[in-house]
């Protein structure tokens, strides 16, 4: 591990960082690595996380398909919208999030913001909302959240703008960095789902509930969707805690690195170790 790779894992809270073979003799197969963390935390002291759970493949993972019901009943004509949204290509798709005025969010806002990174990517990251900065600069992530989420992707081998991308449940600050409303994130459906859509991932990773509640249309706590397989359309989806919450409470970023773990893990073609 080289000194930099450190220092990215330290801004996440961890202090070691080790891939290990088992011993292999005889005839004994050679079993697949590990991840072993070690947690340090200023405010609450963790040990030694375990290694990462093994989660078998669901028999039938829940389906959910990229068209399922709006979280919240919407105005008449919004089908007529979804349908014109669904249509557009990325510049387009820009200049409606800009001009967008279908929930209250608009009226506050500096600028909407659409999303950042790159168009191909395999690597789609759903958010919550802006917050001030973002507001701001027009990209999300941009704030401590975001050099935390910054070194979550390096942890895994990522990085900003290389094959990942990067999105929110909706595209316009709530006031106050509240949590959005259910009317608000099913106006941003459609521009979230058409973004889906042209990116084409081969995986997304929902950070928070707003995120989940957008994509997948539930209400579940994060802590009983961790570690599971969901499905938006035919694109595999994780869930997983926001940057932000991590930040208020430091100790689970362990369940976070476990849950980064498994999507590179099923990246890899392997879900279940």
């Amino acid at each position: 591990m080289n000194e930099a790779h450190q220092i990215l894992l330290q801004e996440m809270g961890y202090t070691l960082w080790q891939l290990r073979q088992p011993q292999v003799t005889g005839d004994m197969p050679e079993q697949e690595c590990r991840e072993t963390v070690v947690l340090e935390s200023p405010v609450v002291p963790v040990a030694v996380a375990q290694p990462v759970p093994e989660v078998p493949a669901p028999v039938a993972p829940a389906v959910v398909p990229a068209g399922a019901a709006e979280p919240a009943a919407m105005p008449p004509g919004t089908d007529a919208r979804a349908a014109r949204i669904a249509r557009m290509d990325w510049d387009e798709l820009a200049r409606a999030v800009q001009e967008c005025r279908a929930c209250e969010l608009c009226k506050q806002r500096q600028q909407a913001v659409l999303g950042v990174g790159d168009r191909q990517a395999d690597w789609l990251f759903v958010g919550e909302g802006p917050g001030a900065e973002e507001d701001a600069r027009g990209e999300p992530f941009v704030g401590q959240a975001g050099k935390l989420l910054d070194a979550m992707l390096a942890a895994i081998g990522l990085r900003r703008g290389e094959n990942v991308y990067i999105a929110n449940a909706v595209k316009c600050r709530p006031e106050g960095n509240r949590t959005p409303h259910a009317d608000e994130m099913a106006a941003c459906r459609p521009f979230l789902m058409r973004q889906v859509e042209l990116l084409q991932p081969r995986i997304m990773v929902l950070l928070g509930k707003a995120a989940v509640h957008s994509v997948l249309g539930e209400d579940k706590s994060l802590a009983s969707m961790r570690q599971k397989l969901f499905r938006a359309g035919e694109v595999p989806v994780l869930v997983t805690y926001h940057p932000a919450y991590l930040l208020r409470n430091l100790p689970e970023k362990a369940k976070a690195w476990e849950d980064l773990c498994l999507a590179r893990r099923q990246m890899q073609g392997r879900p279940g170790n």
